[in-house]
């Protein structure tokens, strides 16, 4: 391993370069680290950085922001995890607040052309997530089967805990029925710094447990907000695209916000740099209830992030041992085979019952797909176009 222990001012900047400069979702994100960490500065070698971004795609949370923090913890303790960390929040996560603004200040803007262009925007975000998704995650027959079972029972199955345990079914069953070999190369591990990890995984339950108490004897107020959130952080599997249905439940659903100012948000979070978990500061902007505002903004960023941050904590110094049980992975495979299931049923209902009402926002919805599948345009590009030509559909 490189000795390399750079500055907590240089783990800051060049994270923040990152985050103005990484577009693209998830997995273009672990690109541009592997580029700017590995390739340019070395602070880890090939195999330290593989390893990290397999233990952060085990872990709930989104994996890219969970990577940005180990590293940075590795180079300069927690002070550098968590700057590393704001560094690569900050660009976003002050764009979508700013948006949050913007929008209140337009009023109602139910039936605004650009507002549709949005929403269908999301409509072909989330089919490529999908699409993206399903290659990665179901390779193969058994974990299609649970994909599409787990998309099907959530037509039939409601409640806030729906999608939960939906993810909870497909990890029990995966630990059950796929139980997959799993390799353990000779790579070098990822180095870990003294300590026990124990304390974090019990504060990461602990809030689990007392934040629902808490939001009861306050209902609508601060700590409401801060359950939710950080009940969605600490859920939510797969890619940043994951946490839409989890989120969509959480806010929508008590009518903490309506469903087209959650799909603007979602779709105005595609056309920015950094981690899609931004577009929560957005929410916590507009939401109805809590500080509301840039106050609201932080806030809803702080929880939902919080135990994505705390598990790594957890996780890390037992990840040597914990990645070499075949009834863990075969469990992870079939939690993620679930979360392309709960994307899926999200894509067909809200995203596509509300995104698509006529052939026209259909045939902007596939040439939008099209051009994000073959064509490689930026996503950004894509968004700001469909919110452009928004204008100018029926």
């Amino acid at each position: 391993m490189s000795e390399i222990r750079p500055s907590l001012s240089e783990i800051f900047l060049v994270a923040l370069r990152l985050g103005c400069t990484s577009f693209g979702g998830p997995i273009a994100h672990l690109a541009y680290f592997q580029q700017e960490y590995v390739e340019k500065r070395r602070w880890l070698t090939e195999e330290q950085y593989a390893d990290l971004v397999a233990l952060c795609q085990f872990l709930p949370g989104p994996a890219s922001s969970q990577t940005g923090f180990a590293i940075g913890y590795q180079r300069g303790g927690l002070a550098g995890g968590l700057l590393a960390w704001l560094g690569f929040t900050l660009p976003s996560a002050i764009l979508m607040i700013a948006f949050g603004y913007g929008l209140a200040a337009m009023g109602r803007v139910a039936h605004a052309g650009w507002l549709q262009g949005l929403k269908i925007a999301a409509v072909a975000v989330v089919a490529q997530a999908v699409l993206s998704m399903w290659r990665s995650l179901c390779p193969d027959l058994p974990r299609s089967i649970l994909a599409v079972i787990a998309a099907g029972l959530l037509f039939f199955v409601s409640g806030a805990w729906s999608q939960i345990g939906v993810i909870a079914l497909g990890a029990l069953v995966g630990s059950a029925w796929l139980k997959p070999k799993v390799a353990t190369p000779a790579v070098a591990p990822v180095p870990v710094r003294t300590g026990n990890g124990l304390p974090w995984l019990l504060v990461f339950f602990a809030l689990l447990v007392a934040l629902p108490w808490l939001a009861r004897i306050s209902p609508g107020g601060w700590m409401d907000v801060a359950d939710k959130f950080y009940r969605t952080g600490a859920l939510v599997f797969g890619s940043g695209h994951a946490v839409l249905p989890l989120l969509e439940r959480e806010v929508v659903t008590p009518g903490w916000l309506t469903h087209d100012q959650f799909l603007a948000g979602y779709g105005a979070v595609q056309a920015m740099p950094g981690p899609l978990f931004t577009f929560v500061g957005y929410l916590g902007t507009v939401v109805r209830v809590g500080p509301g505002g840039w106050l609201g903004g932080i806030w809803a960023l702080v929880w939902v992030f919080t135990p994505a941050l705390v598990i790594v904590l957890g996780v890390l110094p037992y990840w040597e041992k914990l990645r070499k049980i075949p009834t863990a992975q075969a469990a992870l495979s079939g939690a993620n085979a679930a979360v392309v299931g709960v994307l899926l049923a999200a894509l067909i209902d809200p995203v596509g019952r509300t995104g698509l009402a006529n052939v026209w926002h259909v045939s902007l919805a596939v040439v939008a797909f099209a051009s994000l599948q073959y064509l490689k345009i930026p996503t950004w590009l894509v968004v700001v176009s469909c919110a452009l030509l928004g204008l100018l559909l029926p």
